[in-house]
């Protein structure tokens, strides 16, 4: 059994981001710039944008944040979108998710201009990238595709089951997984809430790619010998072993799982860390108009 190891691995693309973020300030182009819009004082989403704000440090990115209370109405924030999209100093935005229940999440993200969408929700981009155009790809399917290629992990023709299907992670990881490329070529399954003898399905997976968001959903007796699994989800449990009182758990139970495995990630450290690296590579993108030209 292998651990795939999210964090060094995102630490190394970083690094390369770093070197391409340089060669661009020598060769005269501005550095890249991500803004991120935050409505609201969820805590979980200002840990995350706030993590976001401090990549963008590492690799030599502008950044800049929005605050915005909860109370905004949907008009005053497609406003602020619209702003954003006419800036021609903010290569990409994203708008930090959930938002505030009177707001239409659908709405505010088909106002984001397909070229600054670095998040990769719009439906252009998501269009884009089902039928294999150049797009920006939702960051946290692109990281556990950059995974799968870093490690060299045999994908052709395997069986791939991808338990959820959110339009952020599971239906693109199903789309993606089942392309013509190098790291993917896999016959593809989709599991979620309705499926039926769901384990019986998950058990003919060469690779297991789970993102439910119902912590150690997966157990040992879910799982083939020798499998492949990337454990998307992350939850907050109560602990009366940390500090805090609270541990973070995946959908995998890891314990379990990990000793059947070839390969397998852990929560945390595994795919998180890329999913930020991912925005960061498609704000460089974004920047270096290598998409929409």
């Amino acid at each position: 059994m292998e651990i795939l190891d999210g964090k060094k691995l995102a630490t190394e693309l970083k690094e390369e981001i770093k070197t391409e973020v340089e060669q661009l300030v020598i060769n005269g182009v501005k550095r890249p710039h991500l803004a991120a819009v935050l409505v609201g004082n969820d805590g979980a989403s200002e840990t995350y944008v706030a993590s976001k704000v401090k990549s963008c440090e590492q690799v030599g990115f502008e950044s800049s944040m929005l605050r915005f209370d909860e109370n905004i109405t949907e008009e005053e924030l497609l406003q602020a979108v619209d702003k954003l999209n006419k800036d021609s100093k903010i290569d990409g935005f994203i708008v930090q998710l959930p938002l505030p229940k009177h707001i239409n999440e659908d709405k505010v993200i088909e106002a984001i201009a397909p070229e600054k969408d670095v998040d990769g929700f719009h439906p252009v981009n998501v269009g884009r990238m089902v039928i294999g155009l150049p797009a920006f790809i939702s960051a946290t399917p692109a990281g556990i595709m950059e995974m799968l290629k870093r490690y060299k992990i045999d994908t052709q023709g395997k069986h791939c089951v991808v338990v959820g299907r959110s339009n952020i992670v599971g239906k693109p990881m199903s789309i993606l997984m089942s392309q013509k490329s190098e790291f993917a070529n896999a016959t593809v399954t989709m599991c979620h809430s309705r499926t039926k003898n769901m384990a019986e399905i998950t058990r003919t997976a060469d690779i297991l790619i789970v993102a439910l968001g119902s912590a150690e959903f997966v157990k040992a007796d879910m799982v083939k010998q020798g499998a492949v699994v990337i454990d998307v989800g992350i939850t907050r449990v109560k602990s009366d072993k940390t500090k805090s009182g609270w541990k973070l758990k995946g959908d995998v139970d890891f314990e379990e799982v990990a000793e059947k495995c070839s390969y397998i990630t852990p929560v945390p450290g595994g795919v998180g860390p890329l999913t930020i690296v991912s925005l960061l590579r498609n704000t460089l993108l974004a920047a270096e108009k290598k998409i929409y030209k």
